[in-house]
């Protein structure tokens, strides 16, 4: 410690020795190169200045707390401003902290801890979301659907007073309907199906928990004819069938959940937010989406409709947006992309050349204006069997998508 300015020098302060509980008034003498306590018995204890170590304490701001390198037991507590103020100026180490002892131990546990994290988002919690999806009663997964819905509406909206409009218009009801009877899919599922179209132009659609499947006004617009659209339908109830919605969810609340006791979201506020753009975004598994895409395949099949539909949807949106932009975030996701379009065409060449249209003419054109729009140009003349495709939306041929918004990426169906 430096020379201390002229001035007082002594002081009374608390002392704790650590080995008792209990305070001892003890009264503090300053010297360039050490601290003297002198004992209420007579002793006299000797911090060095390079010894000395402050510690953090707010219930006296004005004074300063004392402790001794390498014996962070005992405390000095003085209340003097005026000493204080010259402890910190002079004393050299007052701020340093103690070395950090057993480095390889502590780095050893902080391994654990992160392997341990891993294993349970990674392991645990998709074991335990497969197994609760089977028990969760349907109530339970239609609210969980519902809410979620809610939330995707919010965010795709304009503000919270303005969520996004479901397409009600009822000759484009009745063809959704008319596809949906064509599947003929009712008795495979756990619960009803409910079928909503979205007025947004993202090209997707999606499966929610409870049977809750959500088309866009966008992906009937890109599509070519009604069976691209009834290829992507059968895909989204594969997953409803498989109940993939549910363990998405619940490994999703289970993996933000662990990590929100870690970090601080106690709540779990987050989860719906998450949860609403994961599903908006589809990124299933590639399990469950093969197996979505051969429920498709299967459903189709049956129905006389063409399986190769789903395929070559996927590969025209490819190809017209290529990989800056449009499905690219899809197919980021799903790195088998090709070999699905292989599946599809495959599925065609088993089931046959011989198949009628989902809709007629009048049904498909019904079911481009769902939203109320005009459906100017998009081929109405044409015959469903011609499959001559128009332009596919309003927006014209030669544009692409604009960014979507809060986050969700522009893809097709997953």
């Amino acid at each position: 410690m430096t020379e201390p300015q002229p001035g007082r020098l002594e002081t009374f302060a608390d002392y704790f020795d650590g080995a008792r509980a209990r305070v001892q008034r003890v009264r503090v003498m300053l010297a360039p190169d050490r601290l003297t306590i002198a004992l209420p018995d007579g002793r006299t204890v000797h911090w060095m200045a390079d010894e000395l170590r402050a510690l953090p304490d707010q219930a006296a701001p004005e004074g300063i707390v004392l402790a001794k390198a390498g014996d962070m037991v005992q405390r000095l507590v003085i209340a003097d401003r005026d000493i204080a103020a010259l402890l910190r100026k002079n004393a050299p180490g007052l701020t340093r902290r103690p070395p950090v002892e057993n480095k390889r131990r502590i780095l050893g546990w902080g391994v654990g801890a992160v392997a341990s994290v891993a294993l349970i988002i990674f392991v645990l919690v998709p074991i335990m979301a497969n197994q609760l999806a089977a028990y969760l009663p349907p109530e339970g997964e239609k609210a969980l659907g519902d809410a979620t819905f809610e939330q995707i509406r919010t965010a795709l909206g304009d503000g919270d007073l303005l969520p996004i409009e479901a397409c009600e218009a009822p000759e484009g009801l009745a063809a959704l309907d008319a596809m949906r009877a064509r599947l003929d899919v009712d008795d495979e599922l756990p619960y009803p199906l409910a079928l909503t179209v979205l007025d947004h132009e993202l090209v997707n659609a999606f499966a929610l928990p409870g049977g809750r499947v959500v088309m866009f006004r966008g992906l009937i617009e890109e599509a070519e004819n009604p069976d691209e659209v009834a290829a992507v339908l059968a895909h989204e109830i594969g997953h409803v069938v498989h109940r993939d919605p549910t363990r998405d969810a619940l490994r999703l609340a289970g993996s933000v959940g662990v990590l929100g006791l870690l970090f601080g979201d106690f709540a779990g506020g987050t989860v719906v937010l998450v949860l609403a753009n994961q599903l908006i975004n589809a990124h299933y598994s590639q399990a469950a989406e093969a197996g979505a895409d051969d429920y498709a395949h299967l459903v189709l099949t049956r129905a006389g409709l063409p399986p190769a539909a789903l395929g070559t949807f996927f590969e025209r949106l490819r190809d017209e947006y290529g990989d800056a932009e449009g499905i690219l975030a899809h197919f980021s996701s799903h790195p088998q992309m090709t070999a699905r379009i292989e599946a599809a065409l495959a599925a065609q060449a088993a089931a046959g050349e011989q198949t009628t249209p989902a809709l007629d003419a009048r049904q498909w054109s019904s079911l481009r204006r769902i939203c109320g729009e005009p459906d100017a140009g998009n081929g109405d003349s044409a015959t469903a069997d011609e499959k001559v495709p128009g332009p596919k939306s309003r927006r014209g041929p030669e544009k692409r998508p604009p960014p979507s918004v809060q986050g969700p990426s522009r893809h097709a169906p997953g």
